[in-house]
């Protein structure tokens, strides 16, 4: 059976949050939402603020990378809804940033065949 783009796509961002706490970042929000759209996962690495969009494929390629479908639209909304957040939270961080993570799932499975979190990634 295979799982629809939406199930995809939330598998995804929970293997994210895992990863990421994994990697000693605290977690503070996932699907954060207001009128504008949402935001995957906002987290905390130190003293800097992240705010993540999460890409999720199931095949390598077949559509181009994950990594490029976070087009310069993309990338102004998540800007957008990133400053719309710091305007309506009080944060006690002294920097922030966008990062992308890209999942790669086997396609009839849960497995993970790769993960790669993308830095400053705009």
């Amino acid at each position: 059976m295979t799982r629809s783009r939406k199930q995809t796509g939330a598998m995804g961002e929970q293997i994210a949050s895992d990863w990421l706490l994994q990697q000693g970042c605290v977690l503070i929000a996932r699907n954060w939402r207001c009128q504008d759209g949402e935001l995957d996962i906002i987290a905390a690495e130190g003293d800097t603020l992240l705010f993540l969009e999460v890409r999720t494929r199931t095949t390598l390629g077949r559509f181009g990378t994950a990594e490029e479908s976070v087009d310069w639209r993309k990338q102004r909304q998540v800007r957008h809804l990133a400053a719309r957040y710091l305007s309506a939270h009080q944060h006690f961080y002294r920097r922030f940033r966008f990062d992308v993570i890209v999942v790669y799932l086997h396609r009839h499975s849960d497995h993970v065949q790769n993960i790669r979190h993308i830095r400053n990634a705009f």
